[in-house]
């Protein structure tokens, strides 16, 4: 199918920077109104200038921290009090650790799976709904190739990316049917700001070669606007080749091999 952009409001959660930018700004070329959400209002204020300048269309910024209890509910309300109706949710949002699992505060683990997991769940309940009674409507949301894998160091952000990758799945096919798309997008490495924050150590995610956020955002539009898209788009055929490669090894041996991938000192002998 073909999308007409301009007829569509879109609900972005993370926003401000990386790949929710991208989808922002590619978005807003096409027509589309968006609503901005992410936590740092004064980005989001700049992006949201920069859009309402080079595209004539509708954009609200709602800073909101998706960590906290009960945010899903009040950004359908916001949305609703400023007159808006939601024809598209874009779960961007999201955050990792990086070191191993009885070394990171369990507070803040909560708070991932807040963010990667609950949030996203919780939104797409409040907005669907909507969708399924106008009869259209799209879902995106952003899972990763660590869905299809372990993630040693990163344990807590693969198992919130396996769980978008299922609850997805699921979505797609009791939705069939209803005219509203949801599908997962699942990127690779991405030269964004995911590592900022979370040591030193986590250069070993961008070691290799990266994909852009413009790369991702086109892969997941051009999904979007194919004919009857499926549950699940790869973003690189690299990413694509690995996760393939991956159905053909035991689940012991891709737990050993991504154990080495996610190692800091890996490097260390050369």
């Amino acid at each position: 199918m073909t999308i007409d952009y301009r007829a569509q409001t879109v609900l972005l959660t993370g926003a401000s920077s990386g790949i929710g930018a991208a989808f922002a700004k590619a978005l807003a070329a096409r027509g589309a109104n968006l609503v901005l959400v992410a936590r740092r209002a004064d980005r989001l204020t700049s992006l949201a200038d920069e859009l309402r300048s080079t595209a004539d269309v509708r954009i609200d910024v709602i800073p909101s921290d998706l960590a906290r209890p009960g945010v899903a509910g009040e950004l359908r309300q916001a949305v609703t009090e400023r007159g808006i109706r939601i024809t598209g949710l874009i779960n961007n949002a999201g955050f990792g650790s990086f070191a191993p699992f009885i070394e990171l505060d369990p507070g803040h683990l909560s708070a991932e799976i807040a963010v990667d997991a609950l949030a996203p769940m919780q939104l797409t309940a409040a907005f669907l709904p909507g969708m399924v009674d106008a009869g259209h409507g799209f879902v995106i949301n952003l899972a990763s190739v660590s869905a299809y894998l372990p993630s040693p160091r990163m344990a807590v952000y693969g198992a919130t990316k396996a769980f978008a990758l299922s609850f997805t799945e699921s979505l797609w096919t009791e939705l069939r049917g209803t005219g509203v798309t949801v599908f997962a997008v699942c990127p690779g490495a991405t030269a964004t700001d995911f590592t900022t924050g979370m040591g030193p150590d986590a250069a070993v995610l961008t070691a290799g070669k990266v994909r852009k956020p413009d790369d991702v955002v086109t892969t997941a539009l051009k999904h979007l606007d194919g004919r009857n898209p499926g549950p699940i788009v790869i973003d690189g055929r690299a990413n694509q080749l690995g996760v393939l490669a991956s159905r053909f090894l035991s689940r012991r041996r891709n737990a050993l091999t991504m154990a080495r991938v996610f190692d800091p000192d890996r490097g260390a002998a050369r």
